[in-house]
């Protein structure tokens, strides 16, 4: 780790002739993305840490990554040596970034962040909570001075998706966000977040891995809308078609100058969550500036018809390449030459081979025994376990169809499981299925209906870290908002055409992990004299590991919904099979009895 304590001295230096006393480098891009191009990865070269969530800081004494229990193991593994303490975020004794810096520095001092990196919200609450007590936060790109060999940004091209698969027209998406915006009494809207883009234009592109997306900011005006784009993206098919929808077409960085001269008179509505301070800086003072929630954002997340059949068909595509993936590894198991590298490689052959297949929606987890109780795991050739015919298994994945999002989790017993195992599972798989058969009012938000994945785990004193469910998009980010289902609040309600997933886990540290993952749909259940209630709907196709079960835990009603659950795996997936696989699929779905 020798390189990562150089490039934290190098960046010392430069925070030395700049005034400043702390730096600030998140894990993120001027989009607010969870996956971005390698272009933003700074963090990732200042720290060595390759997680999808955490946020480096560099004093001239001390230096910390900050993240959270889902990256604790894989945060010790990758920050050894390196110089750079793990502070893990959500224990009692960790402080959060900005107290540990009021606690480090002194009145007088600043901190350096680069605007470009960081929201409307989270710079405003950083500068109000440091200003307190004297510490200035100023908006330095220092990391520009010492990142060396930095690539290019993306210059590939992006293609328009089909209304056949999008359901709804670029037009009648536009109409729609400019209702949202005039409830809002926005003349203008700025929008950042690459996924509303994708989604409002009916683009799709491949400048980041697993998001099929396209770097790119958008102007929603009354009468103009404009898509700010690299122009070596563009082909003769997608300006014909930006053209017919009236989207005009400018460089990439001109959005900075088209802020400036937006007139004084008008309202500029803006996602503070998500568009970054560099932007919101170059829009005139004079402006009004109406901060809320993207409508786009909520638009997309209450997917259409055709996106809700579109799914439906991607579950099917999913489960067929899973359930040959699953007969090949107990097949090969004995031979010894199984690892988690090679394992999900195999995994990604037989989804390449469906139909409309486009990539992976996230890095597949493929961890066997103690890897899998790291949560969001990735196996690398030089550490990679080999696969054994014991303990459990626990493989997290999801592909991009042009119909649609997938992610799964399934824990399966590569040998015969232990009594604690089965136990764990079973406890698991009763939370995922007390959420699944959920009826709720109207209204209901996530986070009042997480505790129905955790009870059971939680008398008898275990919990899990993660959010029990997040909300999935239509090719598009496996992981969308505004909805959720957490412990956290989250004032969004779930309304029906949401999709979302359904994953409570269980972890012990150094021996196993168990995940049981499906996605569920919100639908209609009923209307009472009492109002409307809702429900969901599994989406999801694979069995679950009957093996690990222990029946005498599991209630009449969880053994009706697995066995009903199971007999629609097979009904719909034992088509797309040869006798072979439907035979090994029928012996996986069959009744579960006492």
């Amino acid at each position: 780790m020798a390189a990562i304590n150089e490039r934290i001295a190098s960046l010392r230096d430069v925070m030395r002739k700049a005034g400043v006393s702390a730096c600030i480098i998140p894990g993120t891009d001027p989009h607010a993305s969870e996956y971005i191009a390698d272009y933003w990865k700074e963090r990732v070269w200042i720290s060595g840490f390759t997680g999808s969530a955490g946020t480096a800081v560099v004093t001239l004494t001390k230096a910390g990554l900050w993240t959270d229990s889902r990256y604790f193991l894989q945060g010790e593994e990758e920050l050894k040596g390196s110089g750079m303490d793990l502070m893990k975020m959500g224990l009692p004794e960790t402080a959060d970034i900005i107290p540990w810096l009021i606690d480090t520095l002194k009145p007088g001092e600043k901190v350096a962040v680069n605007a470009q990196m960081f929201s409307v919200n989270a710079y405003a609450a950083m500068k109000s909570e440091l200003e307190t007590v004297g510490i200035e936060l100023v908006s330095l790109d220092l990391m520009k001075e010492v990142l060396t060999g930095r690539p290019d940004l993306p210059k590939k091209p992006f293609y328009v998706f089909d209304l056949k698969y999008s359901g709804q027209s670029t037009t009648d998406k536009i109409a729609a966000t400019r209702a949202e915006m005039a409830k809002l009494r926005s003349q203008v809207f700025v929008m950042s977040a690459l996924d509303d883009i994708a989604w409002l234009f009916n683009i799709r592109g491949n400048d980041v891995d697993f998001n099929p997306v396209v770097i790119a900011y958008a102007l929603v005006e009354e009468n103009d809308v404009t898509l700010f784009v690299d122009q070596d993206k563009l082909t003769e098919e997608t300006k014909t078609y930006l053209a017919s929808v009236g989207v005009r077409i400018k460089a990439y960085d001109a959005i900075y100058s088209v802020l400036e001269q937006i007139e004084s008179s008008k309202t500029v509505l803006i996602d503070g969550a998500k568009l970054n301070r560099a932007l919101y800086e170059s829009i005139p003072a004079a402006c009004t500036k109406r901060n809320a929630m993207s409508p786009v954002f909520k638009l997309k997340s209450i997917k259409n018809e055709v996106e809700m059949a579109g799914v439906r068909q991607a579950m099917v595509k999913d489960g067929v390449a899973l359930t040959r993936f699953f007969i090949w590894l107990e097949e090969n198991l004995k031979s010894g030459n199984l690892n988690e590298v090679s394992v999900d490689q195999k995994l990604y052959e037989f989804r390449s081979k469906q139909e409309n297949f486009k990539g992976e929606s996230f890095s597949t987890i493929a961890g066997y025994g103690p890897h899998g109780a790291i949560v969001h795991y990735r196996a690398v050739p030089e550490s990679a376990s080999t696969l054994k015919p014991e303990n459990l298994f626990l493989l997290d994945s999801g592909g991009q169809y042009l119909e649609g999002t997938t992610d799964i989790t399934r824990t399966v017993a590569l040998g015969t499981p232990t009594v604690k195992q089965k136990i764990d599972f079973t406890l698991v798989l009763k939370g995922h299925i007390a959420l699944a058969t959920a009826k709720f009012p109207s209204g209901t938000r996530g986070s009042q209906l997480d505790i129905l994945a955790r009870k059971a785990m939680w008398d008898l004193g275990i919990n899990y870290g993660h959010g029990t469910g997040h909300g999935v998009g239509h090719f598009l980010n496996v992981h969308e908002g505004p909805q959720n289902i957490r412990m956290d609040e989250n004032p969004i309600s779930l309304q029906e055409g949401m999709f979302m997933s359904n994953e409570p886990g269980l972890y012990r540290t150094n021996q196993y992990g168990i995940r049981t993952e499906n996605l569920i749909h919100v639908i209609k259940a009923e209307k009472t004299e009492f109002g409307e209630f809702l429900k969901f709907e599994t989406v999801t196709l694979f069995p679950i590991d009957k093996e690990l079960i222990d029946v005498e835990m599991m209630s009449d009603e969880d053994i009706d919904w697995l066995n009903n659950y199971h007999k629609r795996v097979y009904d719909t997936l034992a088509q797309k099979l040869d006798e072979n696989e439907r035979e090994w699929l029928s012996r996986k779905c069959a009744k579960l009895k006492r």
